[in-house]
């Protein structure tokens, strides 16, 4: 970037007076309202177990797939682990849970279910340290719960090999980031009028615009994102997740993102985008409801036969989702036990109708839940 010459938004000389034109967000405005309270209304009708369980498979969902985004895999049985742990619900066995799960799950929950309270430095800080509990980002040491310091340069996202990077997006110098985010969180913690949803995605694009540390930006963006979503719903529970839907398009996400960055002040495409992709987690929502109606409902059909351990987790992996094809060498892995054990495990299934084998056959025999 050539001294003097303006790229981004923020180089502008009225940022950050963000503008939008209102009258082409009513309608999605108006259509992801009416999808939040459908949503909120079809859980208000059944017990609580049922939105508990709900809330779990959304949160788990959001917390790996934010993850994910940035190109780390968590393990989502972990993730599940921690979050039934902190909200008190009881899932039988759990698995084993390491601390960098634990922190993203701490920022996650922090954000959504303390969404009335302010947004400060401390509390950011304190979300970025949760997730880098050891001080790495991967092999590179970090500085950990403070604002980026560009001992290194300036704060870039690149893509391409050495020799071959592209600039995607330079952020604010690190010199000017004391006084950017404590107007950014002046506007966050103050009553500024614009729709709590447009709120949502303005706060998203801002922090992601400053990309105040040295790492983890595009999590923490996220989770401030989440938190004026869940104040929007005046619900500390999440039963939709946008990190989910935003991985589902994050091709679209990143392009979106560059083209408003490099754009002007007047971000209703980037909000027409964010409103849109609302809507869509918003129906997938309604989806992950079914699942938790079939979980339930399977479970009460089948409550007084006598299951093991091994079956009862098995047949919840199915129940959630198993991708790919069940067969008893997975069964075997999965459960811990012999490839014997897991088929006699699976025979007594087959035999009640619980089971039955995928169409298909091939070099093993697949194992799918009965219609």
């Amino acid at each position: 970037m050539r001294s003097g010459e303006k790229l981004y938004i923020w180089q502008t000389d009225d940022w950050p007076n963000w503008r939008y034109d209102l009258s082409v967000l009513a309608l999605p405005l108006a259509e992801v309202s009416h999808a939040q309270g459908v949503l909120l209304g079809r859980l208000a009708d059944v017990g609580l177990i049922l939105r508990d369980q709900s809330s779990l498979a959304t949160l788990t969902e959001d917390v790996v797939k934010t993850s994910e985004i940035e190109g780390e895999v968590l393990d989502a049985e972990s993730v599940r682990s921690s979050i039934a742990r902190r909200l008190g619900l009881d899932i039988g066995a759990v698995a084993p849970v390491d601390r960098h799960v634990e922190g993203v799950v701490e920022m996650v929950l922090d954000a959504t279910s303390r969404s009335a309270e302010p947004l400060t430095a401390e509390r950011l800080y304190a979300w970025h340290a949760a997730l880098f509990p050891t001080g790495y980002s991967g092999m590179n040491r970090i500085a950990v719960g403070q604002w980026r310091d560009d001992a290194d340069g300036p704060m870039q996202v690149v893509s391409g090999s050495v020799g071959r990077r592209k600039v995607h997006f330079e952020a604010p110098p690190a010199n000017a980031l004391p006084v950017e985010m404590a107007r950014f969180l002046g506007w966050a913690n103050t009553e500024t009028g614009e729709p709590a949803l447009v709120k949502a995605g303005l706060a998203h694009l801002w922090l992601v615009t400053l990309h105040p540390f040295d790492d983890g930006n595009g999590r923490i963006a996220r989770a401030v994102g989440d938190l004026f979503l869940a104040h929007a719903d005046g619900s500390p529970r999440r039963f939709y997740s946008l990190s989910a839907q935003i991985q589902r398009e994050r091709k679209d996400y990143y392009d979106v993102l560059e083209r408003t960055q490099k754009g002007t002040l007047d971000v209703t495409g980037w909000l027409s985008w964010f409103l849109d992709a609302l809507g869509r987690a918003l129906a997938r929502a309604q989806t992950t409801l079914d699942a938790v109606f079939v979980k339930s409902r399977f479970w009460q059909r089948w409550a007084g036969t006598p299951m093991n351990a091994r079956q009862v987790k098995l047949l919840n992996r199915i129940l959630d989702g198993f991708e790919g094809k069940l067969t008893s060498s997975k069964w075997a892995a999965i459960a811990k036990c012999s490839p014997d054990t897991a088929l006699r495990d699976i025979a007594p299934l087959l035999t009640l109708g619980i089971l039955k084998k995928s169409p298909g056959g091939g070099r093993s025999t697949g194992y799918e839940l009965s219609d």
